[in-house]
């Protein structure tokens, strides 16, 4: 978050400020950056286009042996499987070489994508205000600013009741065990967060990417739910493999928020 930046993340206009800095990345972090860096150049050469890092390590709140790297790589033209299975190779190297970070992956974007009219107030805000350059050209130079606003809430979770029906099938797919359903709830328990927070974020006015802030600013606005978030929010650090929190998600909880973000801000606009 920027100096000027005000509690809620805003900076002095109101826009939200760009989160993260290659500055606040912890002293144990900075050799991962480094060979992430560096594997990402080797890899990817003159496709590159640009790279970033995004979530808690570049927001220095990283924790040692517990959180994952995050990467955003734009290319110059579409990715391919080939480039996918490339980045992959790089998630599992950096995994298995760092025992700083618990997994991770690398999110493969073309820079037309990125900067496209249909994904200003999604992948275009991300970048812009989510992600900390690490290599090449930054495309938020050519992004507009943001503000906490319906607009950007819709565009960017308005889209929950489509995920639901895959949310099924992936957990009648997961091995009945602890160990197999534990990312799951980590992965819905955060994107539950993150969606009841934009549902109230243009009211709060802010911006706050800590998910048991969010919950508690959801918490405010709607009380009957509070503890279901905030429960959410635990399980997004701290996931356990409890088949009940899935169906609870799938059944109660995110039909509940796909309806009432429908009505408060809209369906995203379909993409294709």
């Amino acid at each position: 978050m920027a100096e000027n930046a005000d509690p809620r993340g805003l900076d002095a206009q109101g826009f939200i400020a760009r989160e993260g800095s290659l500055g606040r990345v912890p002293h144990a972090f900075r050799p991962v950056v480094a060979a992430a860096r560096d594997r990402l150049l080797d890899t990817f050469g003159a496709r590159l286009h640009s790279a970033y890092l995004y979530g808690s390590i570049p927001r220095g709140t990283v924790r040692v042996g517990r959180s994952d790297l995050d990467l955003l790589v734009a290319l110059h033209q579409e990715p391919t499987e080939t480039d996918r299975s490339e980045a992959r190779a790089i998630d599992k190297t950096l995994d298995k070489d760092f025992p700083q970070i618990d997994g991770g992956g690398t999110l493969l974007v073309s820079r037309a994508q990125a900067l496209s009219d249909l994904e200003t107030y999604d992948l275009g805000w991300f970048i812009a205000c989510l992600c900390t350059p690490l290599l090449g050209e930054d495309l938020a130079e050519y992004l507009p600013r943001y503000r906490p606003d319906s607009l950007l809430a819709r565009e960017t979770n308005g889209d929950l009741a489509l995920f639901l029906p895959r949310w099924r099938d992936r957990i009648a797919a997961t091995a009945d065990t602890d160990e197999a359903r534990r990312p799951l709830v980590r992965f819905m328990s955060r994107h539950l967060v993150r969606t009841a927070f934009t549902l109230v974020m243009p009211r709060w006015n802010g911006w706050t990417s800590d998910l048991r802030e969010m919950a508690e600013v959801f918490a405010e606005y709607y009380p009957s739910r509070a503890e279901q978030l905030r429960t959410a929010a635990i399980l997004g650090h701290e996931p356990t493999g409890d088949p009940a929190v899935l169906r609870s998600y799938v059944d109660d909880l995110g039909p509940w928020l796909a309806v009432e973000y429908a009505r408060v801000h809209g369906v995203k606009a379909p993409r294709p």
